[in-house]
């Protein structure tokens, strides 16, 4: 989970996002971009399925994946089997995802990983983003130690306006793919990340009430554990206070994540004091 330091802005900066171009069919070119697209994959393999082109977001930027790589998610083999696609022109449009998302995604799908990668750190016998900026240790400013670290925690979301976690968006668009593994693997590095504000932590948790089913409660419970295990950081927060105010379920299952919570407290207490008669 996230430390129980929390800083006041946003540090990461939106990156610019690519312009929109047009594709040319050239055979020639496909063969070399089907050659770059092969020389990513961690083993390099040789792929002969048809290249795919997918126009996402509302600017149709252009991406390019083969066939047989985007059926690893159930809902491109859907599409590529329900729908019938021009083997000279395959194209999938995707107007509403993000095209910064759906690069994330299109990385997992071909390496098994996502930028900034999970590592093992067989020093520490511990998981670190790739590239962490190591946060300082709040019980000793001086130390240079401390926490996890954080890297490129937030994104700029066009549909929502705000800046957001973006593992947590990573984790919706994986939902809507199909991809269960990926979902695992975004959890794990969100609870990595550190040194996050509480409104970006509070948008984020609503975003992922917005755009996960009820049946999936493992990133609602992971926003509902942290909020109540930094629960005097949340309420000395004004942010919170008027997020509360505006309502929603989010805050009616943290009423009772704190509700089961306080129960389970009582409960061993009282297991620890001897009864009398």
């Amino acid at each position: 989970m996230f430390k129980r330091s929390f800083r006041s802005t946003d540090r990461v900066d939106k990156s610019a996002r690519a312009k929109k171009s047009h594709v040319v069919r050239d055979p020639q070119k496909l063969s070399k971009l089907q050659q770059s697209l092969e020389e990513t994959l961690p083993v390099k393999r040789s792929l002969t399925s048809p290249i795919v082109t997918l126009m996402v977001g509302s600017e149709g930027r252009l991406f390019a994946a083969h066939e047989e790589v985007l059926c690893q998610s159930p809902f491109f083999e859907r599409i590529c089997r329900d729908q019938f696609l021009d083997a000279q022109n395959k194209r999938i449009s995707l107007s509403d995802e993000e095209p910064e998302i759906f690069s994330a995604i299109l990385e997992y799908l071909y390496k098994g990983d996502y930028y900034p990668r999970l590592l093992h750190n067989k020093r520490r016998n511990s998981w670190e983003l790739e590239d962490a900026v190591r946060s300082p240790d709040p019980s000793d400013p001086n130390s240079t130690r401390g926490g996890r670290g954080a890297v490129e925690a937030t994104m700029y979301v066009p549909s929502v306006g705000q800046y957001l976690l973006r593992d947590t968006v990573v984790y919706c668009a994986a939902g809507r793919f199909g991809l269960e593994e990926l979902k695992n693997l975004s959890l794990r590095k969100q609870g990595l990340q550190s040194g996050i504000d509480v409104g970006t932590i509070l948008r984020s948790a609503q975003y992922a009430y917005d755009n996960t089913p009820d049946t999936d409660s493992r990133l609602r419970a992971h926003y509902l554990a942290l909020i109540i295990r930094c629960r005097k950081t949340f309420k000395r927060s004004g942010t919170m206070q008027q997020e509360m105010e505006k309502g929603g379920k989010l805050f009616f299952d943290l009423f009772v994540a704190m509700c089961n919570h306080l129960d389970d407290v009582v409960d061993m207490s009282n297991a620890r004091t001897p009864k009398t008669i």
